[in-house]
């Protein structure tokens, strides 16, 4: 039973990273790839932790598991947005398809401060 758990684990995990995979190939800007890459990457690898997990089943090996998990969930959406931010401050065109570019609305050029919306209303 513990094989076909982890076997489980093991594939959704490794489905998923491949899907992470695909989307840096198929989508169109570097934002959309960033979200592709963090969502499902990080899901695939913290369910490949798991795996690890319910295969050795020693206390370490668990406990090393889950702060794999803690530390890749809470660390790659963070980093996906750092760079995806970075990429955009220093000129990344943007996929023509895009609907509303909020950033453009509240970046000063020439101060290169970002405002918030509520700043936004507050002046309006």
């Amino acid at each position: 039973m513990t094989e076909i758990i982890t076997s489980l684990f093991m594939l959704l995990g490794s489905f998923l990273m491949l899907l992470a995979g695909l989307g840096i190939i198929r989508m169109p800007d570097l934002l959309t790839r960033m979200h592709a890459t963090s969502k499902a990457g990080a899901l695939g690898a913290g369910l490949m932790a798991c795996g690890f997990a319910v295969y050795f089943q020693e206390a370490s090996v668990v406990v090393r598991a889950l702060a794999v998990v803690v530390f890749v969930i809470m660390t790659a959406p963070v980093a996906a947005h750092v760079l995806a931010r970075a990429g955009y401050f220093v000129g990344i065109k943007l996929w023509e398809g895009t609907v509303k570019d909020v950033i453009k609305e509240r970046y000063d050029l020439k101060t290169h401060q970002l405002g918030s919306s509520s700043r936004k209303r507050e002046e309006d």
